[in-house]
């Protein structure tokens, strides 16, 4: 038996008894006796021509013709489930479920504008937001975890597709008596004696620092993590401190706190929101109206700077992917 005659049963074996480490634990986990799991380990061996196991007591270990293995079914099981997922969606009529990983806090405002007339679109799609995969969903989309993800630092990887669907500023925060409040612009050591609040992010992934800060080789006195941007807020119009957030964001909170934006340098920090997604998925209908319904609100949100009359947040016309009226049951 050659590599390519493998099974998913034996991927499913290798991957289980790595996992719970021994063979009661990896038997009850397949619904199998223990006779019947090692006759089958047994007999994939022999058929491989390779020895797979070690024993070690009662714990067993891949070989390195095991680990081999074992690493094409951590990459395979996974597709192989998604795959059987979406097709049994599609055999009962309907559309799938479209997992959404983030990596980006403030963009959950931006998303809610985006995902109301979309789920009223296509009432036959799940929406499923994986909060879980924040600063890690290049990792997650790669191993089918996630269908799309939300990130302003797109990352080339064989496979994956980024398309930009939001231009914004990031810009620096501050309360109503901050000395820096009448300026038109912020330098970089004008922050050497402030409390900067951010979200808990690495600073090697924050804007403020790594585009404004750390080039001039200045730094805050303090950051101080946030998890919610409203906490953030309440602090920055207190005078407890500045943060750094997108333009949109701050005008969107402006009519709840006295806060101000101030442009990071005379030219500012320009930045973009991205929708990843893998090039195998460009075609999946529901996945693509997704994409051009961010692309709509991007185009409106454009018209409003420019001063027309349409509304960012108002609904969106169909997407050219998006099921007629008609055809919805």
């Amino acid at each position: 038996m050659g590599i390519m005659s493998l099974e998913r049963s034996h991927l499913e074996i290798i991957r289980a008894v790595d996992k719970e480490g021994t063979m009661t634990a990896a038997a009850e986990a397949l619904h199998l006796t223990q006779s019947a799991l090692s006759h089958s380990m047994r007999k994939l061996e022999d058929q491989l021509g390779v020895k797979l196991w070690l024993r070690e007591g009662r714990s067993l270990r891949p070989t390195q013709a095991g680990e081999l293995l074992l690493s094409a079914a951590k990459r395979l099981l996974p597709q192989l489930v998604r795959t059987e997922e979406l097709l049994g969606q599609f055999a009962e009529g309907r559309r799938g479920t479209l997992r959404v990983g983030m990596e980006c806090h403030p963009c959950y405002q931006w998303l809610q504008k985006i995902s109301a007339p979309y789920l009223h679109a296509w009432p036959l799609v799940d929406l499923d937001i994986k909060q879980e995969f924040q600063f890690g969903g290049i990792g997650a989309l790669l191993a089918f975890e996630i269908d799309l993800l939300v990130t302003p630092d797109p990352l080339v990887k064989p496979g994956l597709h980024f398309e930009p669907v939001f231009d914004y500023e990031q810009v620096l925060v501050v309360g109503p008596e901050h000395p820096l409040r009448g300026e038109p612009y912020v330098i970089p050591r004008q922050l050497g004696d402030e409390v900067l609040f951010t979200y808990p992010v690495p600073q090697d992934r924050l804007d403020v620092f790594t585009r404004f800060l750390a080039p001039a080789g200045m730094t805050v006195r303090r950051q101080k993590q946030i998890e919610t941007t409203d906490m953030m807020l309440q602090m920055v119009a207190c005078g407890r401190g500045v943060a750094a957030l997108p333009r949109w964001l701050v005008a969107e909170y402006s009519a709840k706190y006295p806060i101000h934006p101030l442009r990071l340098g005379a030219k500012g920090v320009d930045k973009q929101i991205f929708l990843g997604i893998r090039k195998a998925d460009l075609e999946v209908d529901y996945i693509r109206a997704f994409i051009e319904r961010a692309q709509q609100y991007r185009e409106n949100s454009c018209n409003i700077r420019r001063g027309k009359r349409t509304e960012a947040f108002e609904p969106l016309s169909r997407s050219r992917h998006e099921p007629s009226h008609s055809s919805r049951q």
